[in-house]
């Protein structure tokens, strides 16, 4: 990964105020040529800066408003299979690999308990986990973002 100048870090701090932002768009607020633009843009997905294109959408708006974490414990040995076995289960939203008394964490999306239940089952049921924990969601208190680290990228870049 390449060390981010002000310039990229500008460029970021606007996507993040508009995700929609044109290239012209993004050019005329930061002062930049169009050309610049698409080449810093292009830099920055091929680095890996950009997770996603992809729009943030609500699963409670697709019918799905129960989400739990599901904490995996599992055969280590099996890892790459299970985290392959997780991608096709439609209900797993995000997957992190953790340190501690287990070994991933599932963000799962549900549309009530008992559906819930039958995704921990069918989780569960991948050869080489051994135990599961849910936890329900009750509140999204901060939603993902990274502003604050931006900021304070920006701050130390001067």
């Amino acid at each position: 990964m390449a060390t981010l100048d002000h310039v990229d870090l500008e460029l970021i701090a606007a996507l993040s105020v508009d995700p929609r932002a044109t290239v012209v768009a993004l050019a005329e607020k930061l002062g930049l040529s169009r050309n610049t633009v698409q080449a810093r843009m292009a830099r920055l997905d091929e680095f890996g800066v950009f997770h996603s294109f992809e729009r943030s959408i609500s699963p409670a708006a697709l019918g799905f408003p129960l989400q739990a974490f599901i904490s995996i414990g599992l055969v280590q040995s099996r890892l790459p299979k299970i985290t392959e076995e997780l991608r096709r289960v439609p209900e797993v939203v995000q997957v992190h690999g953790v340190s501690g008394q287990v070994d991933l964490i599932a963000l799962v999306a549900c549309r009530d308990a008992r559906h819930l239940f039958d995704v921990d089952a069918r989780i569960l049921s991948i050869d080489g986990v051994e135990r599961t924990e849910t936890r329900l969601v009750m509140s999204d208190s901060i939603p993902y973002r990274v502003s604050g680290l931006m900021e304070l990228a920006r701050r130390e870049a001067r």
